[in-house]
């Protein structure tokens, strides 16, 4: 129940946040796409350093989850992280929450109950035996540079896309990672976490992958990049958990129903990206009959 606990805290930050980020990212100008100047231009928005900060926030609440439960288990939770900071935003912004918000909230939980229910992941240990991180950081290495190659030839949503992506597959190494490192901080304490390279190598990821994620809010729509970022963490941090930790998941016939769960995310995802609240609209829909 803890793992489950800090996994929906870690959603609503990090959906939060990808809606300030999403702001920010609008006022950068193409010319700084993929350039470490558009860092330079988004720390001088308050609402950028506002996201960051939720940034800051998830990662902790992570790290606890990830500690306590299997990866399988809690990155799937964080699909709940858009419908949750959408229904909370329109009722903090005191606007009529849309009819397709609710229903693009109503499948994304549906989608994550059935697929939990289904898959009923568990098992398997908490730290990665011998080298086979190897071949996990190897791979994952040319599927990101395919990626982002990809996402240079194109532009528009296509590279938001794809970047989106690429930011998803490197939080879900983030998240194999700093599990990896919080079961040494279990088993040595302190000392060992500082002395663990599973450790440093989490900072290098996550802050490539948020490089990533603010590439792909700048490249495109948050209707193209969050279905992408939300579906790709889930499903790329099972892969991790089942063939690094050794978690399991159920299959045969259990895939039929697997497979519909992320139908109902994915067409949740999209139909909340699309609304006004995701764009940080908060003008009150009773005025815009018609969500964008």
């Amino acid at each position: 129940m803890i793992s489950v606990l800090f996994a929906v805290l870690t959603a609503l930050s990090n959906g939060s946040a990808s809606v300030l980020q999403r702001r920010a990212a609008l006022n950068v100008p193409d010319r700084d796409a993929m350039r470490v100047s558009l860092i330079g231009h988004l720390l001088r928005q308050k609402v950028w350093l506002a996201g960051i900060a939720l940034v800051i926030v998830a990662a902790v609440c992570q790290a606890v989850a990830l500690a306590t439960g299997p990866i399988a288990v809690v990155q799937p939770i964080f699909v709940i992280e858009l419908p949750a900071t959408l229904l909370l935003a329109g009722f903090v912004m005191r606007v009529r929450v849309p009819r397709p918000v609710w229903f693009g909230a109503a499948a994304v939980t549906a989608g994550l109950a059935l697929g939990m229910a289904s898959a009923a992941p568990g098992g398997g240990s908490a730290t990665v035996r011998g080298a086979a991180w190897v071949p996990a950081l190897i791979l994952t290495g040319l599927f990101e540079a395919a990626l982002i190659a990809g996402a240079r030839a194109t532009r528009g949503n296509s590279r938001a896309a794809l970047l989106g992506l690429a930011a998803a597959c490197g939080y879900a190494l983030t998240a194999a990672l700093m599990k990896d490192a919080m079961a040494r901080l279990s088993d040595g304490g302190g000392v060992a976490l500082l002395e663990s390279w599973q450790l440093y190598a989490t900072a290098v990821a996550g802050v490539g992958a948020l490089f990533l994620l603010q590439n792909a809010l700048q490249a495109g729509s948050l209707v193209a990049v969050q279905p992408c970022l939300t579906l790709g963490d889930a499903l790329i941090s099972v892969l991790y958990g089942v063939t690094l930790f050794g978690e399991e998941l159920r299959t045969g016939w259990w895939l039929l129903p697997e497979l519909l769960a992320l139908g109902l995310i994915t067409a949740g995802c999209v139909e909340l990206a699309r609304s006004p609240l995701a764009a940080g609209n908060a003008a009150s829909p009773s005025r815009t009959r018609r969500v964008k």
